[in-house]
């Protein structure tokens, strides 16, 4: 059978949704005109939503609305390798040119093999590889340094404003030779500022020797995409490394689909503002990304800052944030709408909508109301086969048919024996 036709059968198999079966909902006023409307999926729809947010549907009345979900920033472009062009030395300063991309840019990454230095980089762009320096636009000038001895980290990451140029040329001046340079990364510049949303927040720590400890519990099914810092104004200057574990809230009892705990990710946050051997440095690290796992059971997090030997920062505040996803749907004037979920039951809708979406600047903004029973909530009937709803009279009868038979075996090994 072709895959589309499997498609099909499960589809018409598929428990068709009912609004007397949800077991929650949140109303939703539009107050903007017809057209595309937005709203924001705040983190309580998780925990009572299915996994993914699969049983999420919308009605106006008793009609279904196709809507479409998606995230409100577009996932992180991955990165391209690119090798050094002409690469050697001029005036005793490290020079080379770099083919880049087509679209736009900005962080671009060197890979430099050396360690414990500072070296400003000079950059140009130009749209030929060999154009005269009167033709190079002038990028920017830029501070490189590793200052993992002095426990300060490193960076050599350009900050380089926003960017189409096809070839740039760059000059570093410090203790790099040329074959330190082995080539450098880029990404395209996202579509968007991602956006993000509060999952849960605090400033209660737990000061162990050489650790910082902030604990959270966190909901099922919430997802969570970064950690993000808010430390004191001082010390002005820190590098302190991060580690991430999430276990279960309430450990359940091991089984062969269960998830791998624990989940663990790490980091270094770093704020280093200075003037090292004549450079000015200017370099923050605040975000340390989440274990990328979305688990079916709450969860316990345990994010721990390494101390070392040095007192214990001071932060104002610890969040875990998701990026924000949205639900998108074409709303009539003065009508008004109603999200339900709560239907395990139910597997992601397929909408031509969500297949054709393409979401509009200027489309209107909503938000929804509290999480309230659904007060028409009825569950749904078991509409499993007799054998599965009652387990143990299966189990009964195979008892009494191998009672039956050994008493007939019985009776006829008397019988023979007479």
């Amino acid at each position: 059978m072709r895959i589309p036709g499997i498609l099909l059968l499960v589809a018409l198999a598929a428990p068709a949704p009912e609004v007397r079966h949800f077991r929650y909902e949140r109303a939703i006023q539009p107050s903007g005109p017809a057209g595309q409307t937005c709203l924001a999926i705040d983190s309580a729809v998780f925990p009572n939503a299915a996994a993914d947010l699969a049983d999420l549907r919308i009605y106006s009345s008793s009609s279904e609305i196709p809507y479409a979900l998606h995230l409100a920033s577009p996932p992180a472009p991955s990165k391209q390798q690119i090798a050094p062009l002409n690469l050697g030395s001029n005036a005793g300063q490290t020079v080379f040119d770099a083919a880049m991309p087509e679209g736009s840019y900005s962080d671009v990454e060197l890979a430099v093999a050396a360690h414990d230095f500072i070296a400003t980089v000079t950059v140009t762009g130009s749209q030929e590889q060999a154009a005269p320096a009167k033709a190079q636009t002038r990028v920017g000038v830029f501070t490189i340094f590793d200052l993992t001895r002095q426990k300060l980290g490193r960076s050599t990451v350009l900050h380089l404003p926003q960017s189409d140029f096809r070839f740039l040329h760059f000059r570093v001046d410090g203790p790099i030779a040329p074959e330190a340079i082995t080539g450098l990364a880029v990404g395209a510049q996202p579509a968007a500022e991602p956006k993000y949303r509060s999952v849960a927040q605090t400033a209660t720590v737990a000061e162990k020797p050489h650790q910082s400890v902030f604990q959270f519990d966190i909901p099922a099914h919430i997802p969570v995409d970064r950690v993000v810092f808010v430390p004191s104004a001082q010390p002005a200057n820190f590098s302190r490394d991060v580690s991430i574990t999430v276990r279960p809230a309430n450990p359940p009892g091991r089984e062969d689909d269960a998830p791998a705990y624990p989940a663990t990710s790490a980091g270094n946050l770093l704020r280093l503002h200075r003037i090292e051997g004549g450079h000015r440095i200017d370099e923050e690290r605040l975000n340390i990304g989440g274990p990328a796992a979305t688990f079916d059971i709450p969860e316990h997090w345990t994010v721990t800052v390494e101390n070392g030997d040095d007192p214990p920062l001071h932060f104002a505040a610890v969040r875990l944030e998701m990026v924000e996803r949205d639900l998108c749907f074409d709303a009539a004037a003065g009508s008004a709408y109603t999200l339900y979920y709560g239907d395990p039951a139910l597997h992601a809708p397929q909408y031509d909508y969500a297949r054709l979406f393409v979401a509009q600047a200027a489309a209107a903004t909503t938000t929804m109301g509290p999480e309230q029973n659904n007060p028409a909530y009825q569950p749904r009937p078991d509409e499993r086969p007799f054998t599965e709803r009652h387990p143990a009279l299966l189990w009964i009868a195979l008892a009494a048919v191998v009672l039956l038979l050994g008493g007939v075996a019985l009776r006829s090994a008397k019988t023979l024996k007479s």
